[in-house]
């Protein structure tokens, strides 16, 4: 037997028909979760595929993993691995049908150590096939060709407990420009998330000397994040509960110390384990990213699940936004493309670059537009309110319930009492309920 019971049938091919009822799985799943530190090594006969392989060990969420990828399909894993132990994970991929891949996983399973998983490829979409690679103890079997997120998906897979809860989303919030308001976009953002659709969520500022979340929530809390990054390797659940400030029944705050009395140098590896112990614990994490570049920040950004871009419709945010975009698409080509907020349009007397023209250039049409308001802005920072606890009804609120809805994918709810129409719908459906 190799490894141990197997998952799922994955494939895209469409020859039959009970096989593919079989491979039925919701939308939602199709979310992979990061992978943890193992060893992959796989096993080709198609160069496609291997290219394929190639590409998905540079995702992000294999960015943990060491994979390599060999030609020579099971022959030559059976001819490895007679003189070395076996990884974490095999992946093979074989040419042949049914009786000649099996009898080649057998020679395999000869040479595998009982903890090691396999993924097989073939190219035989064969229902009685999978049932026997099943009963062998083979993980999962995809049918070719395979595309890059459906190899990233099986391996997650394979290393996904189903009895947990889905590990937390990172959403990194970042400014275009310092003063674009991307940390108003984070709070109140999270905030929604919160609030209309009642699922957790953390905010953590990574801002550590001049951080707003606490601030603008009006808190201010002895510990925060600056601890758990001053000593990762300590943060559990038990101290995350007590470093954390509830704001809400659904929000908490990972705030930052906001002082000037150290320097703040971070590594990037104590911001991963941080963001790690926040997602094992909670649906959704909103990043505050500083206005900055170094090799934690990119680190966090191109790691996240979802990244917000916030730009005010001028020059100099135009080029970073421009930049920023170039290097997130080149950097996670399988994830979704950014989301582009653009933020404080309709200064008055100030020239702006069009909203249109804005989209064009940085070829990322804006997904949510805020208009500039003073009032309704400055009264909510200087009372440390959320702009929807300040005004409801307002634009902006409106705005940032539309952005919250479109990062946890769920249609906008629009709510009857808002409607001029809703006392003459109400009385049309007592009439019709009274006939």
């Amino acid at each position: 037997m190799i490894g141990d019971a197997a998952y799922s049938l994955s494939s895209t091919a469409k020859s039959n028909p009970a096989l593919d009822r079989a491979q039925e799985v919701p939308h939602e799943a199709a979310r992979a979760r990061p992978i943890p530190r193992v060893n992959i090594q796989a096993f080709c006969e198609d160069q496609d595929t291997a290219a394929v392989i190639q590409k998905a060990s540079e995702d992000r969420r294999l960015a943990k993993a060491h994979v390599t990828v060999q030609m020579g399909g099971v022959q030559a894993a059976v001819a490895f691995y007679r003189n070395t132990s076996t990884p974490n994970l095999i992946i093979i991929e074989s040419l042949l049908d049914r009786e000649e891949l099996l009898g080649d996983l057998d020679r395999l399973a000869e040479v595998c150590d009982p903890v090691t998983k396999v993924i097989a490829i073939g190219h035989v979409n064969d229902v009685l096939l999978y049932r026997e690679l099943v009963r062998r103890g083979v993980s999962e079997y995809v049918v070719a060709p395979v595309r890059v997120l459906q190899v990233i998906e099986s391996i997650s897979a394979i290393y996904t407990d189903p009895q947990s809860g889905p590990i937390g989303q990172v959403i990194a919030f970042v400014g275009a420009k310092g003063g674009s308001g991307s940390s108003t976009v984070c709070h109140n953002t999270a905030f929604a998330i919160a609030s209309s659709v009642k699922s957790d969520v953390v905010i953590a500022d990574f801002d550590l000397p001049f951080g707003t979340a606490g601030l603008d929530f009006n808190q201010d809390p002895l510990q925060g994040i600056g601890d758990a990054l001053a000593s990762p390797g300590r943060l559990d659940e038990v101290l995350l509960d007590r470093l954390l400030s509830r704001c809400s029944d659904h929000l908490s705050l990972f705030a930052a110390p906001g002082t000037l009395d150290r320097p703040y140098d971070l590594e990037s590896s104590s911001c991963e384990t941080v963001l790690d112990v926040v997602r094992e614990n909670v649906p959704w994490v909103a990043v505050d990213v500083p206005h900055l570049w170094t090799a934690w920040a990119k680190q966090v950004v191109l790691r996240a699940d979802y990244v917000v871009i916030t730009a005010a419709p001028d020059l100099a945010n135009l080029r970073n936004a421009k930049n920023l975009v170039d290097q997130l698409k080149g950097s996670g080509p399988n994830d979704r493309a950014p989301l582009l907020v653009l933020n404080q349009v309709g200064v008055p007397k100030r020239p702006e670059i069009s909203v249109k023209d804005f989209g064009h250039a940085i070829e990322l049409e804006p997904k949510v537009i805020i208009d500039f308001d003073a009032q309704l802005f400055g009264t909510a920072a200087n009372n440390g309110q959320m702009i929807e606890e300040v005004l409801d009804k307002s634009k902006a609120a409106d705005a940032f319930r539309s952005l919250a809805n479109l990062l946890t994918d769920r249609s906008e709810q629009k709510s009857e009492r808002l409607s001029v129409l809703a006392p003459i719908l109400a009385r049309l459906r007592l009439t019709k309920t009274r006939a």
